[in-house]
């Protein structure tokens, strides 16, 4: 039979301060969170756009949660925190404009208004996002701006879906209804209107294909509303104003077709 000795003290082993190979490992350890860290901006900006609820905060401002928008005005205005990574949603009649103040909103322009149109009797819904001009560091990166507007739009498009669940469940057609985006810019390339197809596809993360809606091929332009009084159209006066300058680039674009159909 086999007789074990055993010292008499044994000391636990342990990685000391001092020791090479204990640096090493949490050099390792601090090196892989700071890559990971460094990484989620890339991730974020060109890995897939993704609407989480929990992140939406909505305000009813004046408005009937079921109120039909083609006899009450209805606007969304939404920012996004780079803080706390959060999005505020408020449903108004006008764009709210305590979410714009601030030199931080004035700076980055990340906002993105919409309203509700009924247009020669059809419903509508109007985005609005803002891509350079006001100030030279916007038009510096105006095309990375177009990019990620682009590619966020979906998200965004879901936030006002489920913020304002009720008025479509209480109205479901308004699902069918076409969403056409503004791009406003001082920089012809970037300053557009896009047909982005029915609200239900537009808001659905795979709803476009290389660029393209599936099943929405219709040629239509951006409708444009009587020029007299009429009970077909509402507003008479839109709820989003815009700089002179862009909004008349904006209408010599759709005058001459420059309409790009998602």
């Amino acid at each position: 039979m086999a007789i074990l000795i055993l010292p008499s003290k044994l000391k636990p082993f342990s990685l000391s301060e001092d020791d090479p190979s204990s640096v090493i490992r949490k050099s390792s350890r601090r090196s892989r969170k700071n890559q990971s860290l460094s990484m989620a901006p890339v991730a974020r900006l060109f890995g897939p756009a993704i609407f989480e609820a929990s992140k939406l905060r909505v305000l009813f401002l004046g408005v009937d949660g079921k109120k039909h928008p083609g006899h009450l005005q209805r606007t969304y205005t939404l920012t996004h925190s780079d803080v706390t990574s959060k999005l505020t949603l408020a449903v108004s009649q006008t764009i709210n404009n305590s979410q714009l103040k601030g030199w931080y909103n004035r700076l980055q322009r990340d906002e993105v208004v919409a309203e509700w149109k009924k247009i020669k009797g059809m419903m509508s819904l109007h985005v609005h996002c803002h891509i350079s001009g006001g100030h030279f560091l916007l038009d510096l990166v105006a095309r990375l701006r177009y990019y990620i507007f682009s590619k966020e739009l979906p998200v965004v498009l879901k936030a006002f879906v489920h913020g304002d669940w009720d008025l479509l469940q209480a109205h479901p057609e308004l699902q069918a209804a076409l969403v056409w985006v503004y791009f406003h810019s001082n920089i012809p390339e970037f300053n557009k209107v896009e047909c982005w197809g029915p609200l239900s596809e537009a808001s659905a993360p795979k709803g476009r294909i290389d660029g393209e809606l599936s099943g929405f091929t219709d040629d239509s332009v951006a409708p444009r509303p009587c020029l007299d009084d009429c009970n077909c159209c509402f507003p008479a006066v839109s709820s989003i104003p815009w700089p002179q300058n862009l909004a008349s680039r904006m209408n010599g674009s759709e005058s001459c077709g420059h309409i790009t159909q998602r």
